[in-house]
């Protein structure tokens, strides 16, 4: 489900102009529902569609964006990241999705399309640190989680760089916010895993290069 996050009242938002000098707001969304969402499955690169929940999750984060007065959308190279951008511009009437494969969900590697168990039962010591470790955890076979933090976090630098005072959406993966949010919070441990719900918002300032987390959505979804 869509929310709106905790520190920002969207009706406000209506009063307000677009970003603030040399300040940009950006908004990443997790991409709407799957059938391996709803499976617990991990979906990493294979280009799974979104199912009718998650247009219908699409709709309410575009529904909570169409006040912003977004100047660009950008999306991950997956469909389900691109369906659910497409619904965000089609929304904010934004001429396009521009595409950023800095985006794009984590490899998971062998794991893929494996449950939370079975990935535990394939390879014990690297889901363990998968879930307690991540900047020591690697996938196995797919990629090593801090180069997908470096990535994601450059991603967002340079759409920062592109966009100074203004407000942009960029829709990726739980996991790839996670791990963006572990850094800039110095989260320990386990505790990286943090809620992102499908369709979520969750909100960035990005500043002469510097990055920081304004806003978390609700929810209780850790998948």
């Amino acid at each position: 489900m869509a929310t709106t996050p905790e520190t920002m009242d969207a009706s406000d938002e209506r009063h307000h102009a677009p970003g603030r000098a040399g300040v940009c707001e950006l908004f990443l969304i997790r991409h709407g529902t799957t059938t391996l969402n709803v499976q617990n499955r991990y979906r990493g690169r294979r280009d799974v569609p979104l199912d009718a929940q998650g247009w219908a999750d699409a709709v309410e984060a575009a529904r909570a964006l169409s006040p912003m007065g977004l100047a660009a959308v950008y999306a991950g190279p997956l469909r389900r990241t691109i369906n659910t951008a497409q619904v965000i511009t089609d929304e904010c009437r934004i001429p396009d999705v521009r595409i950023l494969h800095g985006l794009v969900n984590l490899d998971y590697g062998e794991w893929e399309g494996m449950t939370s168990e079975e990935a535990a039962m394939f390879d014990p010591e690297a889901f363990q640190k998968y879930k307690e470790a991540p900047t020591e955890a690697i996938c196995p076979n797919g990629e090593r989680l801090t180069d997908a933090q470096k990535r994601m976090v450059e991603a967002i630098s340079l759409m920062g760089e592109r966009h100074a005072g203004e407000r942009v959406a960029a829709v990726t993966h739980a996991v790839m916010i996670r791990l963006v949010a572990a850094t800039l919070l110095d989260l320990p441990g386990d505790r990286w895993r943090i809620p992102v719900g499908r369709g979520s918002l969750t909100k960035f300032e990005v500043e002469r290069g510097e990055i920081r987390l304004v806003g978390m959505p609700e929810g209780d979804d850790v998948d």
